[in-house]
């Protein structure tokens, strides 16, 4: 086997850890460096929770966006918003003037998943980008946090 495959194996390793929670947990920074941005275009775990193929815990679903209860969560209320279809938008930097309506879409569903959660004291959204930016999933998700107080600086 190539020293390709290998890393790939690895990577691969990395990130199905990071998922699955009966395997030890890698942390963001781990699986976030196992992912390359060259995965852009691949399925993601996302795609397998969108299918039903991969359990989740739904908070809120309509024709564009889903989300979820994150299984690795770092708040009392760590849930993940993404939309149905990803057409080419694995991050926030590959952003383009089409994506505005779902880029939109995202944000206010945070609200409404917010509002539903019971967190009127307030709560925090987050969309990493990149490896530098902990992205683990080239999917573009907003992290909704909520449920304790945040601290500054994050990260």
């Amino acid at each position: 086997m190539s020293g390709k495959d290998n890393d790939k194996r690895d990577r691969i390793s990395v990130l199905s850890s990071h998922f699955t929670s009966s395997s030890p947990m890698a942390s963001e920074k781990e699986a976030a460096l196992a992912a390359t941005p060259s995965d852009a275009d691949a399925p993601t775990i996302f795609d397998k929770i969108i299918n039903k193929e991969i359990p989740s815990t739904v908070v809120y679903e309509d024709d564009k966006v889903l989300a979820f209860r994150d299984i690795t969560p770092q708040a009392p209320t760590h849930i993940l918003i993404i939309p149905k279809v990803k057409d080419g938008l694995s991050g926030l930097s590959k952003a383009e003037e089409r994506h505005f309506d779902i880029l939109g879409r995202l944000l206010y569903t945070a609200k409404l998943v917010a509002k539903q959660e019971g967190l009127d004291d307030g709560f925090r959204i987050v969309i990493n980008d990149g490896p530098k930016g902990c992205q683990s999933v080239y999917h573009i998700h907003v992290h909704l946090l909520g449920g304790r107080q945040m601290n500054w600086p994050p990260g």
